[in-house]
């Protein structure tokens, strides 16, 4: 049977990307992405909804973020999900969703130079 795991965000940045490096030196970028949804409601006023993503790329795709990626900086993301569980050490199971970048198209003028 076939399956389709893959994410597309049209947003802005809501912090520079938090860039590290991993042992083996490939560099890891995550960055938080707003994506806002306009719509009117009863009174036809308007309202806006904003939903905030995770996204970690890796790679070159990690130096380009961190290299012309800030604060405010528009993008397009193209990636996977990626859902994380584990126990604290009250034997609590949690639960994170990030998505994992493997596309990135640089927007707008709000960048790094």
């Amino acid at each position: 049977m076939a399956s389709v795991n893959k994410v597309i965000l049209l947003g802005n940045l809501g912090s520079d990307p938090d860039v590290d490096t991993l042992k083996t030196g490939t560099k890891i970028a995550k960055l938080s992405l707003a994506t806002t949804l306009v719509r009117k409601n009863d009174r036809n006023e308007r309202v806006e909804s904003t939903e905030w993503h995770r996204v970690t790329f890796f790679g070159r795709l990690a130096e380009i973020a961190e290299q012309y990626l800030m604060k405010g900086s528009s993008c397009y993301v193209e990636g996977r999900l990626k859902t994380d569980r584990w126990e604290d050490s009250n034997g609590q199971t949690h639960y994170s969703t990030q998505i994992i970048g493997e596309t990135l198209q640089l927007l707008g003028s709000n960048m790094r130079r």
